[in-house]
């Protein structure tokens, strides 16, 4: 099975128009388009009754200590964590295809609300980055694009990956989890292929 989009090659870099920030000249961050990006898929294995996407970015600072501060830089070599971004659960065996902006189209302060029907989105991990926020704090479902800190010293990547499964639901419903996920496929997955995309906003390192 394979999986590609029109929006950014394997490996290379996500369009600002697919991000949750972009750079600002006086706040460094401001708010993007935060359209979803474009995906299409093939080869599915016989026996598929259904699909889930995830996106992961594997480079998160698993400190915050010196994230997005003035005249500090969060360093390369400190543990990285995951962080979620979008899950899409119970996509239909026969779907091939998502289009840019079909699931975002902006960003939504306090979250979206998740989709009502087939498929079904699960929370992303902005729902705790934003949890003391005063102006921002809410249940962040399904897509919401690279962020990542304005002063790392990396750049992020961000891993897209579609399961092929052999039931037609997970039974996944309102805010589930990555882990969620990973428990309702165990066992279901007839294929998996995967696309990374990158993105950076230390205007260093752009």
């Amino acid at each position: 099975m394979w999986i590609r989009s029109d929006d950014f090659a394997d490996d290379g870099p996500i369009p600002e128009r697919n991000a949750f920030g972009r750079p600002d000249p006086e706040t460094h961050v401001t708010f993007s388009s935060n359209l979803n990006p474009h995906l299409t898929w093939g080869d599915v294995p016989d026996g598929t009754r259904s699909f889930v996407l995830t996106m992961i970015d594997i480079d998160v600072p698993s400190r915050g200590d010196d994230v997005n501060q003035d005249g500090r830089t969060v360093p390369a070599d400190l543990e990285r964590v995951d962080f979620t971004h979008w899950l899409l659960a119970d996509i239909p065996g026969d779907v091939r295809e998502i289009a840019s902006g079909h699931y975002s189209t902006r960003v939504s302060p306090r979250g979206k609300p998740g989709l009502t029907g087939r498929p079904v989105e699960g929370v992303n991990d902005y729902t705790g980055w934003f949890a003391d926020d005063a102006e921002m704090a809410g249940t962040y479902m399904g897509y919401d694009g690279p962020c990542p800190p304005w002063n790392d010293s990396i750049v992020h990547r961000y891993v897209f990956t579609l399961s092929a499964l052999d039931i037609g639901t997970t039974g996944l419903a309102g805010p589930f989890t990555a882990s969620d996920v990973s428990e309702a496929t165990e066992g279901h997955v007839l294929a998996a292929a995967s696309i990374t995309g990158t993105h950076t906003l230390n205007p260093d390192l752009g």
